[in-house]
């Protein structure tokens, strides 16, 4: 079996779910994805090759197959992310939609789904555990050898546990196993079907504890990014708090939003799926929050831009003489009182004030006017 590069490694997802990440982060990150899935099928395929050519191929098969399954996800979910990617060619829009299939989950068909950069240790983990068991075949080194490596795979794997009994449990009854076999192979017992057993067993159980340690860190992960999304929501509610009183004091018919209560969420959830719907919850407060936003500060800024437009109009008419109208000066006073009442119709404001505008065009033949 060829040796792979090892110089090929899985790239370092940028961002992080719902952001637009930078285009720059996708490009790199597109380039590494793409030479990983390369690298990583030439692996497969030696790996495959080699496992046909031992005596016992069916005792491989399932775990190739797997890894190509994983493998296969990862090639999928990447060719989502270049149809989405456009050559280079994306908005804000499109980016956060690749955020979303790079940290969303992917179904591996190896256990429960994971993201695409945990998606691609998963793959990493099973052509290590891959390698290991074809380099300890029967055929090719002792029984020593391959007890030996049980052991460092039940270490692996005791490390993986950390603080799950049940965990701790399954790692304690393959030990178990381990230790049997060795004292029997010691009195020069036949152990070649019971290692080979225990062998799998011991792959499988290694591969679902880095599985579930890396759904336990994606966890940790999402909850450090919900609390702090739900931080920074919360600091935001005193300012729009304002905002919709002074909206409310200076104009009239004002929005009648409520500003949503963060708060109200409750504490960040730990399990997987409880902490989805809270992510949920929590954009659905962020677009809340947003809408109130613009909302509120749209009537005041038209406000603001109408004293603008007043101001502009009012230079405008003294430039070309219409200043001296009494229909104009009317006009004016009329645009000046509705703006600066308080609180202001702005609708009314808005009327009077392109009358206004209306008024002071030039007259033909005037000043400033056509001839």
């Amino acid at each position: 079996m060829a040796a792979a590069s090892a110089d090929v490694v899985a790239p370092v997802a940028p961002g992080r779910l719902g952001e637009a990440i930078p285009a720059r982060d996708l490009m790199t990150y597109l380039d590494g994805l793409l030479t990983w899935l390369d690298d990583r099928r030439t692996r497969l395929d030696a790996l495959d090759t080699a496992a046909q050519a031992t005596a016992e191929s069916e005792r491989y098969t399932p775990d190739v197959v797997l890894a190509l399954s994983v493998w296969q996800s990862v090639r999928t979910r990447a060719d989502e992310l270049l149809a989405v990617w456009d050559g280079g060619r994306v908005t804000e829009v499109e980016r956060e939609r690749m955020s979303q299939l790079l940290w969303g989950r992917v179904d591996t068909r190896a256990g429960a789904p994971v993201s695409l950069p945990e998606a691609l240790t998963l793959c990493d983990a099973m052509v290590s555990a891959l390698r290991t068991r074809l380099a300890f075949d029967p055929d090719t080194a002792d029984v020593v050898a391959r007890l030996r490596g049980v052991r460092a795979a039940l270490v692996r794997a005791e490390d993986l546990a950390g603080s799950d009994a049940a965990a701790h449990e399954r790692v304690a009854a393959l030990r178990e196993r381990e230790q049997r076999l060795s004292a029997q192979a010691a009195r020069g017992g036949d152990v070649a079907g019971p290692l080979a057993e225990l062998e799998t067993r011991t792959a499988h159980a290694e591969r679902d504890l880095m599985v579930a340690v890396s759904q336990r860190r994606s966890v940790a992960r999402a909850r450090a990014d919900a609390q702090a999304t739900a931080a920074a929501l919360e600091a935001r509610e005193p300012a729009l708090h304002a905002l919709a009183e002074r909206c409310r004091q200076e104009v009239t018919h004002p929005p009648r939003l409520a500003v949503p209560d963060v708060s109200r969420l409750g504490p960040v959830p730990e399990q997987r799926e409880a902490l989805d719907a809270y992510v949920a919850r929590l954009d659905a407060v962020r677009r809340a929050l947003d809408a109130a936003q613009d909302a509120y500060s749209s009537p005041l800024r038209e406000r603001a831009e109408l004293r603008y437009r007043l101001g502009r109009a009012t230079a405008t008419a003294a430039s070309n003489g219409r200043d001296a109208s009494p229909t104009v000066r009317a006009g004016h006073d009329e645009a000046r009182t509705a703006v600066e009442t308080t609180p202001c119709d702005v609708a009314l404001a808005r009327a009077l004030v392109e009358q206004y505008e209306h008024l002071v065009r030039p007259l033909p033949g005037g000043p400033g006017g056509a001839r």
